[in-house]
């Protein structure tokens, strides 16, 4: 098993520790539910170095990057970063990333931990077109400052302007006495903040000075449990779960990050599905009775036909009540239809709803 820079300080803090994607994390610290709340309401820091990153550049990674994701490529400017996926040959999807533009001819491709050694060989085998391609995610660090509060709390350890930052854009600059850092206002909470890529070796340092600088905000170290609540309140897709291998852009909500304006790998398989439209689609739910939905529970109509699977399921903290994503045949992935989720031996009414939950 891989650990992380900061597995270290994971284990003095108490934070239960979990295998996943190949890495020992801190699944939770003080517990799920407070780790939620501190997100929402105020801020929380994750560790997520576990995830990959890729440099491409040089002539050719333009053209790479626009042949292997569905996103148009062109419309990122320096400085922008874009949500978009790779497809992979038969209409499924590799993974989902993030590109950014750090300058012409040099891009940041962020992968998930899982799908880091899958990744790089799908789109090597792609670049005929000579772009120079660096893995770096060995080398490299992440950590997530999430919340209302993230961006006071960063603003005390950096000259950069966050506030000039707009959503899905970034820059690269010093944070508590540290260079080179990029400060990017994503994340995978849906309650705004910051992510921050930096060197290994600077992790330790990093994170003691945003703990400083969080407390007199209610800054909480969180770990994945409390992420994957986070996430699933906003409908956010997660790979290995919501999307894979046999999951098309199209049937997973996606139809926004695919872009028919440029030649993409399986192009033609998803006009064809945009223009015909899908037997399944991923939906939101919620239960109309007390339980919880979990991943690869049935899902049925009133007469007990399963009409499809469910995904991601939970009980919302914000909302006290099960919530879920599903795929489920049409004509059920309307609005407001309803359908039933088989929790041992007994089909519990939900109804699918529009996204986000919260």
């Amino acid at each position: 098993m891989k650990k992380t820079a900061l597995f270290d300080k994971h284990v003095s803090l108490g934070a239960k520790i979990v295998p996943f994607a190949g890495f020992e994390m801190p699944v939770q610290y003080s517990g799920v539910t407070e780790e939620h709340f501190a997100v929402r309401e105020k801020a929380g820091m994750f560790d997520v170095s576990h995830m990959g990153q890729f440099f491409i550049e040089g002539p050719g990674s333009k053209e790479l990057l626009q042949k292997v994701t569905t996103n148009n490529v062109d419309a990122l400017e320096n400085g922008k970063a874009q949500y978009s996926c790779l497809p992979n040959e038969k209409g499924g999807i590799v993974d989902d990333l993030i590109v950014y533009k750090i300058a012409d001819e040099k891009y940041f491709v962020v992968v998930n931990a899982s799908n880091i050694d899958k990744d790089w060989d799908h789109i090597i085998q792609y670049n005929s077109f000579g772009a120079k391609m660096t893995n770096a995610s060995d080398e490299m660090s992440l950590i997530a400052i999430q919340g209302p509060e993230a961006g006071k709390i960063l603003q005390k350890l950096t000259d950069v302007q966050l506030s000039e930052i707009p959503y899905y854009n970034f820059t690269i600059g010093s944070v508590a006495g540290v260079d080179q850092v990029i400060i990017s206002n994503t994340g995978y909470t849906g309650a705004g903040g910051f992510e921050i890529y930096f060197n290994n070796e600077n992790a330790v340092q990093l994170w003691d000075a945003l703990t400083e600088a969080g407390e007199e905000f209610g800054m909480i170290p969180c770990g994945l449990a409390a992420r994957d609540t986070l996430r699933l309140e906003k409908g956010f897709c997660l790979y290995g779960n919501d999307i894979d291998d046999t999951t098309s852009p199209i049937e997973a909500g996606l139809g926004w990050i695919t872009k028919f304006d440029k030649d993409f790998v399986s192009k033609e398989i998803f006009a064809k599905q945009k223009e015909d439209g899908v037997s399944r689609k991923l939906v939101g739910f919620e239960m109309q009775e007390k339980a919880i939905p979990r991943h690869d529970y049935e899902v049925v109509d009133a007469e007990g036909n399963i009409i499809g699977k469910v995904t991601s399921g939970t009980m919302s903290p914000m909302k006290k009540i099960g919530v879920g994503l599903a795929y489920v045949a049409k004509p059920y992935f309307k609005v407001g239809s309803d359908i039933f989720i088989r929790i041992r031996n007994k089909d519990i009414p939900a109804k699918v709803v529009k996204l986000p939950f919260v």
